[in-house]
């Protein structure tokens, strides 16, 4: 006889359903009021930071009292028929009366939602042109804002920088609806964000309010892993503290830690120091391979900066002698660690993102 199993309260492959999203309520509640003025939005943050989660949510919330929501995922592009296909996705994944809207609307231009993709597949003499296809799905969604509410959600809005025109083609077609349309921009690779809307060279240049996503507080980190073992009937006693202060609110590692912390506590019963250094075990086993991967493809001058960052020196002091890493090159790989989000800055030092990865530097050198 199948036995049902029990879920985790601690889900942390993927992005959270809108219900799971907690910790983050002073920005949700103002992406919403921005979204609702029509404030366009960039938002910033590290690779599973929530962003994704957080926009759920707030998007959740919004579609409760009105809005819906197209949700357009811009990630490795390569060319104007990767975002053609990635706005028509979009579109064709919106239901109810929108759908409807929204097909009525392409009919009139001679559009089939979710096959724009495979038309721009085709050999080049029976495809469409990728541009004018591009315009006219954008036009598509500007008509339908203006007959019903709407927020535009553009995820990994950084993929736009990987193909030449097309963060002008689409400030071309949107910038006179920026009043109809509630649009947030979302990317995980801080420099290229903000090159996008902070360069005076680029299209998007001021076009948008840049809001960081950063890490969740200890408060929150230790009210979401007491809730989630109350809520199982089971408690997480001190070992809570211990999941606080090694996710240092990164909150998918502050999941996943949370969630083998919680594999191992039995129902009724209380996690204890032997319960985390199992859980942390476990843990690194299943990461420690991609950390050696992710390290191993970095330049020698970055292995060598996130190394005297993670020991806890600064990229100019002991830890970078014994390194022998030259300020020079400490300086220029901070700024690129710092620019795709290996790195980030808390107070007046730097820090490794992510604490497994940090971790698993530690171990493999000691220094």
């Amino acid at each position: 006889m199948f036995t049902p199993v029990e879920s985790s309260p601690f889900p942390h492959h993927g992005p959270l359903r809108a219900a799971d999203v907690t910790g983050r309520e002073p920005l949700v509640q103002d992406l919403a009021e921005r979204l609702m003025e029509r404030r366009l939005t960039a938002l910033l943050g590290p690779r599973r930071y929530g962003k994704t989660s957080l926009l759920t949510r707030v998007c959740a919330d919004l579609e409760a009292v009105g809005p819906a929501t197209i949700w357009i995922d811009l990630y490795e592009l390569t060319s104007m028929a990767d975002l053609a296909g990635a706005i028509d996705r979009g579109l064709a994944g919106v239901t109810g009366p929108v759908r409807r809207i929204l097909d009525s609307i392409a009919g009139s231009l001679s559009l089939r939602l979710g096959v724009v993709g495979v038309e721009l597949s085709r050999d080049k003499r029976h495809r469409p042109d990728p541009v004018l296809t591009l315009r006219s799905l954008l036009d598509v969604l500007v008509r339908t804002a203006q007959r019903h509410d709407l927020i535009l959600v553009l995820d990994e809005f950084s993929g736009i920088a990987g193909v030449e025109g097309a963060a002008g083609v689409l400030r071309t077609q949107l910038q006179h609806h920026y009043r109809e349309l509630g649009i947030v921009f979302a990317g995980s690779q801080p420099s290229t964000m903000r090159t996008l809307f902070s360069d005076q060279t680029q299209p998007f240049f001021a076009q948008a309010d840049l809001i960081e996503i950063g890490p969740l507080s200890d408060e929150a980190v230790s009210a979401i892993v007491h809730e989630g073992f109350e809520r199982t009937d089971r408690n997480a006693g001190g070992v809570a503290g211990s999941i606080v202060a090694f996710a240092e609110g990164h909150p998918q590692r502050a999941m996943q830690l949370a969630d083998a912390v919680w594999r191992h506590t039995s129902i009724g019963t209380t996690a204890e120091a032997a319960t985390w250094e199992e859980a942390l075990a476990n843990v690194r086993a299943s990461v420690d391979i991609g950390s050696d991967r992710l390290y191993a493809l970095l330049p020698r001058g970055h292995q060598k900066t996130l190394r005297a960052v993670a020991s806890g020196g600064s990229i100019y002091g002991t830890s970078a002698g014994v390194l022998e890493l030259s300020p020079g090159t400490a300086k220029a790989a901070a700024d690129a660690l710092l620019g795709n989000g290996y790195l980030v800055h808390r107070g007046n030092r730097l820090a490794v993102v992510d604490p497994m990865l940090a971790d698993w530097i530690r171990r493999r050198f000691p220094i």
